[in-house]
């Protein structure tokens, strides 16, 4: 445990990147357009996307300012999260500017991987390409290293232009559907962390029907294709790690903002919603339900604040600080999410509103990057609690 506590009040400049954030959100549809984006054939917004990768710098809050980044820390990823998530936005930011940027940063061993993830990092930054980590969205922190696609033989030239051939099939992977890059651990001798251009031969990509489909999974499948060696045995694990945990930290504040929203849409209704001529959200049973929920969400952003600031400084608490944001936060996401359906009555159940969205998109945040059992039996091992 740290000495000293961070300061966990957001700065003037992540309060003037939220508004920028909601200000952008709202011109471009709010979750209107969301909602119809799912019936669509395209779930992912490319055009909304640039605008918050490019014009307002987002997808390089991660990438030192040498590569063309923002040079900013994992509190302006959380804050940037927790307003798209708001919105629930269909942009690839958690994948591409969160969790495959924490493994290139991580990443890069010799002169041509350095090289190699370098000039990716400066295309990621100006917003000209994104990249998504070939993994399961479940995949947790401290996770096996996954050996769904392994080496397969070169071909002539392979060796001299330091190109491998992957093989293997990797589900349900979030953000990868837009992707034009893929980072893609691979079981070998050692094992290790490959670049792979999606529009390489022999990879494909399979969008599958998925609980929130305003982050659409997909499968990938790579046969003999072509890629990049960037870390290999100790270094590629922990990439993976980096990546996973960042992945859950920022996430907590993603469902920090889910939760926050549901509850603002909730305490709006009910203020308007008249009963038995009396609006709803005088009724003592509600006005309880709805002050417990005031709490739970404030203590979930506490301890997404200080799981990000753990990540931003390298903090020795940063796993525990993880670990216990992605337990309370997916649970509190999904209770918010529940009531706003609940007390919204019938219209809160039906396609038109947008309650479903946020109750889809919590659910399926719980799951991603380890379920809240999974990560208090880790956080019971860091603290060597002993399992009753």
């Amino acid at each position: 445990m740290s000495d000293s506590l961070p300061d966990l009040l957001p700065t003037d400049a992540e309060r003037a990147l939220s508004e920028s954030l909601r200000s952008l959100l709202t011109d471009r549809g709010g979750v209107d357009k969301a909602l119809a984006r799912t019936e669509s054939g395209q779930t992912y917004d490319d055009g909304l996307w640039h605008a918050i990768a490019a014009d307002l710098g987002c997808a390089g809050l991660l990438i030192p300012e040498r590569d063309g980044g923002a040079g900013a820390s994992y509190t302006e990823a959380a804050t940037t999260a927790e307003a798209l998530a708001a919105f629930v936005a269909a942009v690839p930011f958690l994948g591409s500017a969160v969790v495959a940027t924490a493994a290139l940063l991580s990443a890069g061993s010799g002169d041509a991987a350095e090289r190699a993830v370098a000039d990716l990092l400066v295309r990621m930054a100006g917003g000209e390409v994104t990249t998504a980590l070939a993994v399961p969205f479940s995949t947790a922190p401290g996770a096996a290293y996954p050996i769904a696609v392994r080496l397969s033989g070169t071909r002539p030239g392979d060796a001299a232009n330091g190109v491998a051939r992957l093989s293997g099939l990797v589900s349900g992977v979030a953000d990868a559907l837009p992707a034009g890059m893929l980072l893609v651990p691979a079981d070998g001798v050692p094992h290790g962390l490959y670049l792979v251009d999606v529009a390489s031969p022999g990879v494909a990509k399979r969008p599958v029907v998925s609980l929130d489909m305003t982050r659409q999974l997909c499968d990938l499948a790579f046969d003999d294709a072509p890629g990049t060696l960037i870390a290999s045995g100790p270094a590629a694990s922990r990439a993976l790690e980096a990546a996973l945990a960042a992945g859950a930290g920022v996430l907590a504040s993603e469902q920090v903002g889910l939760a926050q929203r549901c509850l603002d849409m909730t305490v709006d209704y009910v203020k308007e919603r008249r009963q038995f001529a009396r609006p709803v959200g005088s009724f003592q049973g509600l006005k309880h339900r709805l002050a417990d929920l005031w709490v739970a969400v404030t203590q979930a952003r506490a301890a997404a604040r200080y799981a990000a600031a753990c990540l931003a400084t390298g903090d020795p608490d940063t796993k525990v600080a993880v670990a216990m944001a992605k337990a309370y936060c997916s649970e509190v996401a999904v209770l918010a999410a529940q009531e706003c359906v609940q007390m919204h009555g019938g219209i809160g159940f039906t396609w038109e509103h947008p309650a479903h969205l946020y109750l889809k998109r919590a659910k399926a945040d719980s799951i991603a990057f380890g379920t809240p059992d999974a990560h208090r039996d880790a956080l019971a091992s860091l603290v060597n609690l002993a399992a009753p």
